[in-house]
């Protein structure tokens, strides 16, 4: 065993090959901030897309089928940016190639398809499976995190999110063929446009026992899937949640509060606020002598600045966890919670029960297969103008 051993060598890279698959808004986003050299040691090769042109990235390598490009030697990396129901299958052949894998959200389109997805990274645990969830590196949500993993909040016993912000229109819904359908999406503003909320929501406060949603399918746009929600969530310790999303309401809101025994975290209007009791709430209730009393607290307006280029931070973090074994800031295993989340608030609404967690992926796919066999929608395709997406990503 020892000889065997001395003839393992270890391959020293010293510069990370990348391959885009999917130059839509987020791909071609990425393309361009990685040729103007914001991530270091990672040199973008190729790119990828079935249906868009891409004569305007050469030289670069250019590709069709995603698999391809993966197999084609050229690069030691992907990151995965096509229709959903896709990332499941690329990620899986990245990973079976050794090609290490960023996935954009989500991960997948639904949890039984994570789970494949994160069996096979199991299964190659030396090749790296990072999922892009690059709220994680806000500041405002490190603070809040810190907040609540110190203690300073105490138990948490409730949280509400109104995440309404995500007006879309008409005309984006029809820009893609893919879009807002359960054949292409598996979803809408689930597990579309909130999806990074709801994987912040997990990241700080775990993940509930039990979900009730309840989810209008087409209530503002000629669509299928959700486009209004509104989910009631239970945590094991007790605390409970509401949180609200919806893509044909405006002016939308996003307002984030987090109450604790020692007190309360407000987000809203890039200010994030911490109403903090000098005593426990619960203990001075026990304690104290009058029926009307309070505690005293103090008002504290908690800074923080925006991150600069959140997705080319995960990127570089994904580069160095290749290149030097850093941590992931978020593990590709990780974005099934938010996949669950998403899947049980639609299957809990139409089922009109609660559900409890964790879910049955196998039933949530199941009936999704029904959604999609049942589906009438016809969608039709319009060229739409160009427009400014970024502004989305901070939430």
């Amino acid at each position: 065993m020892p000889a065997r051993l001395a003839v393992v060598k270890l391959i020293r890279m010293d510069n990370v090959r990348l391959g885009i698959i999917g130059m839509g808004n987020i791909g071609r986003y990425h393309a361009d901030y990685l040729r103007n050299g914001k991530v270091k040691r990672c040199e973008l090769v190729a790119v990828c897309d079935a249906v868009a042109p891409l004569d305007h990235y050469k030289p670069l390598k250019i590709f069709t089928d995603g698999e391809a490009l993966i197999k084609s030697g050229a690069v030691d990396a992907v990151l995965i940016a096509t229709p959903h129901f896709q990332h499941t299958t690329l990620g899986i052949a990245a990973l079976e190639a050794g090609v290490h894998a960023m996935v954009e959200k989500p991960i997948s389109s639904h949890k039984a398809d994570a789970e494949r997805l994160i069996a096979v990274a199991q299964q190659h645990p030396r090749t790296v499976f990072g999922g892009m969830f690059q709220m994680r590196t806000e500041p405002r949500y490190q603070k809040v995190r810190k907040l609540i993993t110190g203690g300073d909040l105490g138990q948490i016993v409730r949280l509400n999110w109104i995440n309404t912000d995500w007006y879309r229109t008409e005309a984006y819904f029809v820009s893609g063929g893919w879009r807002a359908t359960w054949k292409g999406e598996g979803g809408g503003v689930l597990l579309n446009q909130c999806l990074h909320n709801l994987d912040t929501l997990q990241w700080l406060a775990g993940m509930p026992r039990r979900v009730r949603g309840f989810c209008q399918l087409g209530r503002f746009h000629q669509i299928e899937v959700e486009d209004h929600v509104t989910a009631y969530l239970e945590w094991a310790n007790g605390a409970t949640g509401v949180f609200v999303s919806s893509s044909g309401e405006t002016p939308g809101t996003n307002r984030f509060e987090i109450v604790g025994t020692l007190g309360k975290l407000v987000l809203e209007n890039n200010q994030l606020r911490f109403t903090k009791n000098e005593v426990d709430m619960i203990e001075f209730s026990r304690t104290a002598k009058q029926g009307f009393a309070k505690p005293d607290v103090w008002d504290i307006e908690i800074p923080f600045e925006n991150a600069v280029l959140p997705h080319a931070i995960m990127l570089q973090n994904f580069v160095n966890a290749i290149l030097d074994g850093e941590p992931l800031i978020a593990p590709g295993a990780e974005g099934i919670h938010s996949v669950e989340l998403a899947n049980v608030m639609v299957y809990s609404s139409l089922r009109g029960e609660t559900v409890e967690l964790p879910m049955d992926g196998a039933a949530w796919a199941a009936q999704l297969e029904r959604l999609i066999a049942e589906s009438k929608v016809q969608k039709k395709v319009m060229q739409v103008e160009a427009a400014d997406f970024t502004a989305s990503f901070r939430r």
